[in-house]
């Protein structure tokens, strides 16, 4: 088997185990018995257990970026377009991730720098992405869009998980009580030039704010 080949079958396989028994229950015996390689084979591609965590930790983030560069490819042409597009990419990471996404926004191996580092790294370049959008349409400055962006960020991906381990509400419907909840407070930064409450210009779920008399 080719080196690529085998080094991505070990990595799904650990992280299939990693996912499902925890950093500290899984040995790199069990996962070399699992890839059906030896050991020195297993060490040859990664020097340690940390090593190859780190890679398969480094693998979901890769894989929620890109779904994030995905949602927002279209360049949403408001700001409620920005934060609907960030939902429905966590939602879809974390439904189609599945248990695997807990590598990513609830590992165990987190009291390591460096893992910690990795972990948060992603949500950093996530809420960064987000940023860029928000920035131009709200009007604020630069380490205040952060905040913001970084606080939809973390209710996204509480949502996304909550939604999973629950299954009680589907996707496109999460996508859109998400939204609006937190489509509301981003109204209130939102520059006179970009729709906002009141004005006619519904919530995604709900009916439009009518005027008043």
């Amino acid at each position: 088997m080719a080196r690529d080949v085998r080094r991505a079958q070990i990595l799904e396989i650990a992280q299939d185990l990693f996912a499902r028994q925890g950093y500290h229950h899984v040995s790199m015996d069990d996962i070399a018995d699992r890839a059906e390689v030896s050991k020195p084979v297993l060490y040859r591609h990664f020097p340690s257990k940390l090593d190859l965590y780190l890679d398969v930790v480094d693998h979901r983030a890769e894989s929620l970026l890109a779904a994030i560069d995905v949602a927002l490819a279209d360049d949403p042409d408001d700001g409620r377009g920005v934060v609907r597009a960030l939902v429905r990419a966590y939602l879809e990471f974390v439904e189609q991730a599945g248990d695997s996404f807990s590598l990513l926004f609830e590992s165990d191996v987190t009291r390591d720098a460096e893992v910690r580092r990795r972990v948060e790294l992603a949500s950093a370049d996530a809420a960064e992405a987000v940023c860029r959008g928000l920035r131009e349409l709200a009007g604020l400055a630069p380490e205040q869009a952060r905040l913001l962006s970084t606080a939809l960020v973390g209710m996204a991906r509480v949502a996304a998980t909550a939604r999973y381990r629950t299954g009680e509400v589907p996707v496109d419907e999460a996508v859109d009580l998400i939204t609006g909840l937190a489509w509301r407070g981003v109204a209130g930064f939102v520059s006179p030039a970009e729709p906002a409450l009141g004005t006619g210009a519904p919530l995604d779920g709900a009916a439009p704010v009518p005027p008043s008399a």
